[in-house]
Formats: C-alpha cells, structure tokens, sequence
C-alpha cells in the first residue's frame, strides 16, 4: 500500500465510532498508544484469537487469507468469489478508500453471509442485544456498528450480491462436552509481532463436541441504520453511510476531525502517562485539550473536573468551558433531589465535595473520620484476616461440564493481623497446572486458612465476594464430595449475589475495606481514585508510622513473608515522595509496563479491579507454550503481586488505627 493509500478499515472505523479525534492519531509514528503495546498480551487476556480459530473450526474446508499486503489480499479473495461455493477465512474487500477483513465467509451461488467472530459472551440470542426499549443494546452497538461496516464495503463492492450479516458469540448457556479444548488452540507471537494460534491434533466436529458458539443474524438491527443517524457527534446529524463518508475522506486527506472534550477523554489510549511535554512520545491526549481547551503546560497539573470521583454530570461543566475543579463550587455537585443517607461515614456527594472543597483551598491533607472509623475498627474480632483474590474468564472452557466464560479462581493471598499489631503473611495458594478447573481447590485451601478462628475478614471491593458466589453456584453443579460443607462455608463469610435464588448474610462476611475507603478516608493525593494501587502510596505518603516501620528491611525478617526477603518498601525518589511499591516490583511480563498489563479486561461481564497483569500471566500458562524457567518466574511474580495487595490493605488499617489511637 502507497503513503497515499490510506484506508479506511473496520478498526479504524470503530476507533473514529468511540471518538472521531483519535481517527487522526492512531498509527502515526511517534505518537503513544497504551492499546498496542503488547498485542500477544492483550490477545492472551482477551481469548479473541483462539475463539476465532473455534470458530473457523465451525466452517471447515475454508481458505485462508494471510497475506498483510492490501493488494495480495484482494488478489486472493477475488480469485476465490469466483467459485460457485466457497469458504473464506480472513476474505478482504474493498470499496474506494474503505478496506475490511472478513473474519468468514461463506459463498453459495450470489449469496454472501459475513461472519464476524467476537470474543464476547450472551444468554440470549438476538434478544439479547436489544434493550428493554427497542434497539440495540448500548454494550453491543460497538459490535452491531462493525458488521454494519463491514456490509456496507461489502454490499458497495459486489452490488449484485444478497449480503448476510452475522456476529458469532460464546453461547453462555452451552456446556462443554470435552475436556481440555482450550489446550487445542496455542497461541504464540509470530513474526512483525504478529498472533498466531497454532491448531494442536483433531479439530473435527466429533473431537470438539457440543459447539460453544452461536450465531446471531443482525441484518434486522443493522439494515435500518444506514438511513438512520445513530450517533451525533455535535458536528451536524448525519446518517450512517454518511458517517462512512465522511469517516473516510477524513482519513484519506489526514484531517483532524474536531471533537467536543467529554468526560471519556480521561481513558484515551493516546494519553502519555505523567506526560511533561517532553519525552519519547507524543500525547494525542493532552494535543487535544492544547488545541480546544487553550491548555498550557501547567495547565495539566492543575486539579481537573475529569478527576472528580463518580461525579456523573462532568460534561455540563466541560460544555460550559469549566476545565478545573477551582471553577466549581462544591454546592454545584448536590443533586436537585438527595437521596436519604445510608448508614454512617461520608455519602457520595459529601465525599465530592469534600475532595472539591480541598482541591480549591489548595489542602492535600488527608481526611479522617476518627470517631466513625474508630467505632467501626472496635467492632473487628481478632486475628483480623486480609484476603485477595486473583480470577479470569476464559471462552473456550478448560474442561467438560464448564460454559464459556465461567468464573476460574487461580489464586489467593492471606495476611493476618493480631491485636499485638504483629503481621504475617500466613498463606497463599496457586494454580500453576494446565488445563485444570482449579476453583473447588482453590475454595478448600481459603476455607482451611480462614477456619482457624471466628476473626474478622477484609477484601477490597466486591470482586471477592462475586467470585465466591460464582463459586457456590458451580458446586451446586457438581457431585463433590464435599459439597455442602463447601457451600456453607460461602454462606458464612459472603452476601448473597442479586441473582442468587437463596438470601443470606454470613455471620463473618467479609468487610469491604474500599467502603470504609468511602465512607471514613480520603487523601487529595490519590486524584479522586480509590483503587488501592492509588490509595496506598497516598497513605505512605501522609504516615510517619508506616514510613518509620517499613523502610527497614524487617518484611521477610520480623514480620513473616512468603516471597520476600528483608524487603524494604520504603523508597524516595528524586524529589523526596514515597515511590509506589507497586512500581517496585518486577512487572510481570518484563519490558511491559504493568498498569497497562492491569487494564486487560477479558469479557466486559466480568467484574475485576486491576487484576489485567494476572488475568495475562494465567492465560499464558493455559494457552501457550513455555520452559520451567519462565513458568516459575512467572509463578513468582504472580505471588509477590498477590501478597502486596493483602500486605497493602494491612498498611492501610495500621495508618488507620496507629491515627485513631
């Protein structure tokens, strides 16, 4: 392809969908982008690629088309339309300066369907991309809007052609009748970094079993849109075909095409993290708010309204031209209408407004509800126990009687606590072998750490909590052994899900640590971000104590560890701030920056805070192929990362207690 041939492909076409401004940075030399990174990565933590080669396993027989050259490609899928009867893998069209690749494609006579493959899961067939209202599903319009592209090439390129579209998805309700599938489909990096899934032994229909992927005509959802306008991006109402249009000859001439500053700009792939106008990229992100905003270089570190925590009408202010949270008063954030408040400690529009009111005094002291929290920590019992757990999804099930998508718990970590304010890390479990379903493990090792004593437990956020009653429902399921005993123990230290069938409180239910985050703390050092990678170093920072005790080397020596050795978490950099422990530490995948490793996200059902790097280093060791050397190591970070998240949450309740006291 020519410099001059710039096209217009289903990607870019998608990316101009979330926002038309990043239409003009994507691919251009120098500038970052967190997304591509690592490919083999994000492949690994999000199952596309094998799930697309099951899916070619659907439609055996087919041709596939591998060479990257736009002209090759076309050459090839030409060649082969000319068959009365054909099946086509990877087919590319072309229609002017538009340009797609068909995941497959089925030919029969002057019949085309189009199969485009998703590594996404549904319950209920079409139904299930429709709201309650009529039309497409906000979550599903992103994937409806790419097959309609890719239709609309198609339908533009062979005009006498009848075009079917269709989405191929994990069926939730399908129930593997084979073991090991997922061991059939390793995926390793090829050459120009590009993902390759190597096919290991039988693939036919026999050896597969019962199929797990469904697809779902859309032409009923996709062929109104092309005269509708189902999107609106303040630069005039336009239909979808003019969207294409106008997308393209955008593309082709190298415009920028002006954007309104939203809220959503906060997660733009083109943001350079701590960017200081110098460095080794370029930030589209912060171009942009130069360009629309007339945003300085001190501008940036200025607090700004995009950083104020779960406020949910943030564009009003950008609308209006009101950039910081210094143009906001803190009685602009109450609702028309309050809502009774629940329970003791901060509300969430009396915690926006707490991180307003010392934003604009210029206050970066930390806030503590002494008497509330101090109330709440006499009420623990001791030994208090601090846990966290690690999951993933995966959509091609590990064995038989599993479904897509199904909730695996591989690891844990456990810290304990005494009254005496002695520390230990006092277990950790892992699940290192391949093609295992690891969770009624993993549920007996947690139940024998925790059945020692009546003790209060403590996770971070809800994760812990959804996973045990993914868990419980699984054992349900199953003819174990130990099943009810099991399953009671889920009930002693949970709360039921809301789509349980049975309504229970455990006498030790775990207390969530993030709502006493909420509703007792908060620091102007954490950003308006209650991720406790974000909490913690704020907590290092305001606490002479926990800087006292841990910058000796006295975890692994006093204070019992089970990875680390005389480790000093106590670091300064060059301007005499703690530096983040997480940054500390090894990153998982070496060269790969770890908070973009933590932002993999396999299936957007899931539930998950942070856990990216491990959900990526889990799926490594299930779908491809390594020596000991890398296992173990892999192993090993995977367990350090684990202990500091229990290790992190009891800092936090020193601080707490150490002030209170």
């Amino acid at each position: 392809m020519s410099e001059k041939e710039r096209y217009l492909t289903k990607s870019r076409f998608k990316l101009a969908l979330e926002c038309p401004a990043k239409l003009y940075y994507t691919g251009k030399p120098g500038y970052y982008n967190s997304k591509i990174d690592d490919r083999f990565l994000k492949a690994l933590a999000g199952g596309g690629f094998q799930v697309g080669e099951l899916a070619k396993c659907y439609f055996p027989g087919g041709h596939d088309i591998q060479s990257l050259d736009y002209e090759t490609a076309l050459a090839e899928t030409n060649a082969l339309l000319a068959e009365e009867n054909v099946i086509i893998y990877e087919a590319a069209f072309r229609y002017e300066n538009l340009f797609i690749r068909a995941d497959i494609v089925v030919k029969k006579g002057n019949q085309l369907d189009l199969y485009e493959v998703k590594a996404k899961s549904i319950k209920d067939g079409q139904s299930g991309l429709t709201g309650t209202k009529g039309g497409i599903e906000a979550k599903w319009k992103p994937y409806v809007y790419d097959i309609a592209f890719q239709k609309y090439v198609v339908k533009k390129a062979f005009p006498d052609y009848v075009v079917n579209a269709y989405l191929i998805l994990a069926d939730k309700s399908a129930i593997a009748s084979v073991d090991a599938l997922n061991q059939k489909f390793e995926l390793v990096k090829g050459e120009n970094d590009r993902n390759e899934v190597h096919v290991i032994g039988d693939v036919s229909e026999q050896t597969l079993g019962k199929q797990l992927l469904c697809s779902i005509s859309v032409d009923e959802l996709i062929d109104p849109l092309y005269g509708e306008a189902p999107f609106d991006f303040e630069d005039g109402e336009r239909s979808f075909e003019e969207w294409i249009t106008f997308f393209s000859r955008q593309y082709k001439e190298d415009s920028m095409i002006e954007t309104p500053i939203k809220a959503g700009c906060s997660k733009c792939e083109f943001k350079v993290p701590g960017w200081n106008g110098n460095g080794e990229f370029k930030s589209g992100y912060h171009e942009c708010w130069q360009n629309k905003a007339g945003f300085s270089l001190k501008d940036f570190a200025k607090p700004s309204v995009m950083n104020i925590w779960d406020y949910r009408s943030k564009d009003k202010f950008l609308t209006e031209g009101r950039y910081f949270q210094s143009e906001i008063s803190p009685e602009e954030l109450k609702p028309k209408k309050e809502r009774a408040k629940q329970g003791n400690g901060m509300s969430r529009v009396e915690r926006q407004m707490l991180q307003l009111d010392r934003s604009i005094k210029g206050d970066n002291s930390e806030f503590i509800d002494k008497t509330g929290l101090k109330a709440v920590l006499e009420s623990f019992t001791y030994p208090l126990h601090f846990i966290d757990f690690e999951t993933c999804t995966v959509a091609i099930p590990f064995n038989i009687g599993r479904r897509p998508y199904e909730q695996i718990a591989f690891q844990f970590s456990h810290h304990v606590l005494e009254r005496d304010g002695s520390i230990r890390h006092q277990g950790q479990w892992l699940n290192l072998e391949a093609g295992v379903f690891p969770n009624f493990e993993f549920l007996r090792a947690l139940k024998a750490q925790l059945s020692q004593d009546e003790g209060t437990i403590f996770r971070y956020a809800a994760h812990e909590n959804s996973v045990l009653n993914a868990i419980y429902k699984q054992l349900e399921d199953s003819n174990e052994a130990d099943r009810e005993a099991l399953c009671a123990f889920i009930k002693t230290i949970t709360t039921s899900a809301g789509s349980s069938k049975e309504n229970w409180v455990g006498k030790r239910n775990m207390v969530d640590l993030r709502e006493l985050v909420l509703k007792y703390y908060y620091s102007p050092l954490t950003n308006g971000s209650n991720s406790i990678k974000d909490v913690l170093p704020a907590i290092l920072e305001h606490s002479t104590f926990i800087k006292d005790k841990y910058r000796e080397p006295i975890y692994g020596n006093e204070i019992q560890s089970l990875n680390f050795q005389g480790k000093t978490w106590i670091t300064f950099d060059e301007s005499g701030r703690v530096i983040n422990p997480y940054k500390t530490l090894e990153s998982t995948f070496a060269g790969v920056d770890q908070e973009v490793l933590d932002g993999f996200i396999s299936d957007e059902d899931v539930e998950i805070s942070d856990g990216g790097a491990a959900m990526a280093a889990y799926a490594k060791m299930q779908f491809s192929q390594m020596g000991n050397e890398e296992r173990q190591r892999l192993a090993e970070s995977l367990l350090k990362y684990c202990e500091l998240d229990t290790l992190a949450m009891v800092m936090i309740f020193e601080h707490w207690k150490n002030n209170i006291e």
